[in-house]
Order: C-alpha cells, then structure tokens, then sequence
C-alpha cells in the first residue's frame, strides 16, 4: 500500500460515486485500508434496536468510509483540487505544496 497524502483535517473534494462534487473535512484517515472518512459524504444508515429496556431504537445516520483515490486534496488558498507536492525546507523540515499557486499546505 503507498503512503497517503491526504491527512485528518484536510479539505477534500470527491471525485467520483454517488457524492461526486462534495467537499468536506477528513475527520478519519485510516492509511492501512487506504481509506478516509469525509464529514457529510458517504452518509449511511444504521438501524439500531433498544438494548436496555427504556432505550430508543432508531435509525443513526452516520459518515461511512470511501477509498482514498476517490478524493483529492484541496489547496485552502487557491481553492483548487491539487495533489501536493513535497518540499524540503531550509531547516530540514518536510512540507506540501500546492503544485497549482505553490503555498505552503
């Protein structure tokens, strides 16, 4: 599995599926799956029954997790799609770029 580019807290968009064109924050990145969760996308419902009497059931809709080649990078300054490049810093520090406007990630 390669690395993932795309870390908790990233602006997203998706690329392809049923939620085509949706942004939204990575909440969960899960690298060993190459998997994320993105808030408002992918939004499933789990039917719930009453575990302890006095409890309500009811259905809970949740973020579900989509692949991580689905989703692409959003630069927070050009407010484009990008996949950031890597840069290394004057004082040895590793960051991404945005390969459209170059501002630092």
């Amino acid at each position: 599995m390669k690395k993932m580019s795309i870390k908790q807290g990233d602006k997203v968009i998706v690329l392809n599926g049923k939620d085509k064109g949706k942004t939204g924050e990575v909440l969960t990145a899960m690298p060993r799956e190459g998997k994320v969760v993105v808030q408002g996308v992918n939004v499933c419902s789990r039917h719930t029954k009453p575990r302890q009497p006095g409890d309500e059931g009811g259905i809970i809709q949740k973020e579900c997790p989509i692949y991580a080649c689905k989703v692409m990078r959003v630069c927070p300054k050009c407010d484009k799609p990008t996949r950031p490049a890597h840069k290394l810093l004057a004082d040895g520090k590793k960051v991404r770029v945005c390969k459209k406007c170059g501002a630092e990630i």
